[in-house]
């Protein structure tokens, strides 16, 4: 299907690609704690209210 290098070229970018965006990311740890400090309740409220559709689709679908 593939051929040896394409896989080993696949290889290659996928870990470098990981190594890159784990670098940018612990470069910008101080910067999205600050200026994301509240995401995770926009998280929690945004699954709670999916949840409460998909309950209240059950329920009348009965």
């Amino acid at each position: 299907m593939f051929s040896t290098g394409q896989l080993i070229f696949a290889t290659l970018f996928v870990i470098g690609f990981v190594a890159i965006i784990i670098f940018s990311y612990r470069k910008d740890k101080k910067l999205h704690k600050r200026n994301y400090k509240g995401v995770l309740w926009i998280l929690i409220s945004f699954v709670t209210f999916i949840m409460i559709l998909f309950l209240i689709k059950n329920f009348l679908k009965n």
